[in-house]
């Protein structure tokens, strides 16, 4: 990509990941990683557009049969593409059908946009990434073969060891706090071949390991308040994002958020 090059318009697709979960902003709605790379695209471009289509809880065939069509329609100059994550982490699986639904999805979105940008989504160090890393990792190659196959860019987050470290996921382990998806624009920023503004790969400074008793409690909230609920959505086939429209449904006139 050209370095400093501008770019007028940005469709954001996926799921809780690309929506913004857990970087709340005041008023309770989540901003995340996509808005804040769209308030940085706006301030480069006068007239910037931007849509997110992200809703919480999708999986890859709910992404291409609500999302894909809708933002290849838009032609926007770039469009992100995040999905499968979830499909991983189900009890059962047919990663051929995800390979096969993530290609066609990159293959509606190529011609119909000036860049699109896939990703090897982050993971947190702990038991649940390494239950499931076979499945996120077959997943990766994937992205990695399409994105050659179609000229895509890869914004590599997996192999990031600051994005496993646990003090930049919330406490429900599966989302990143706000410094995380600050980092993640970063990282997009610059695989779009924009000036570097951080070091995203820098991890967060030294700090204290918490007590045990601390840790504990802290496991024991987890369980209760996320875990638990988890489990229980995989095993009715609900889903945290039923019912829900995305945030910016329309490719529209992006305006920065006023101060509280």
């Amino acid at each position: 990509m050209q370095m400093n090059a501008t770019y007028n318009s940005f469709v954001a697709l996926g799921d809780s990941f690309t929506e913004g979960m857990s970087d709340r902003k005041p008023d309770g709605s989540y901003r995340g990683w996509a808005d804040v790379l769209a308030g940085r695209l706006a301030a480069r471009a006068p007239g910037f557009r931007y849509a997110n289509l992200a809703v919480r809880g999708k999986l890859i065939g709910q992404i291409v049969e609500e999302q894909v069509e809708t933002a290849a329609a838009m032609k926007a100059d770039v469009v992100t593409l995040v999905g499968g994550l979830n499909d991983t982490l189900r009890p059962k699986v047919d990663m051929g059908r995800v390979r096969g639904l993530l290609t066609e999805a990159v293959e509606t979105l190529t011609p119909s946009c000036g860049q699109l940008v896939l990703m090897r989504s982050p993971g947190r160090n702990g038991p649940v990434l390494e239950r499931f890393r076979p499945r996120m990792e077959e997943l990766f190659a994937h992205v990695d073969d399409l994105a050659a196959r179609h000229g895509a860019l890869v914004v590599d987050l997996y192999s990031a060891p600051s994005l496993a470290d646990p003090r930049l996921w919330d406490v429900d382990r599966l989302h990143l706090t706000a410094d995380g998806h600050r980092r993640v624009a970063e990282a997009v920023w610059q695989t779009l071949g924009l000036a570097p503004e951080e070091d995203w790969r820098t991890p967060p400074p030294p700090t204290p390991l918490p007590r045990w008793a601390s840790r504990r409690a802290a496991d024991a909230r987890f369980a209760r308040e996320h875990l638990g609920p988890w489990i229980g959505r995989r095993l009715t086939g609900r889903s945290s994002g039923d019912g829900r429209a995305p945030k910016r449904p329309e490719l529209l006139p992006y305006e920065p958020p006023t101060a509280p």
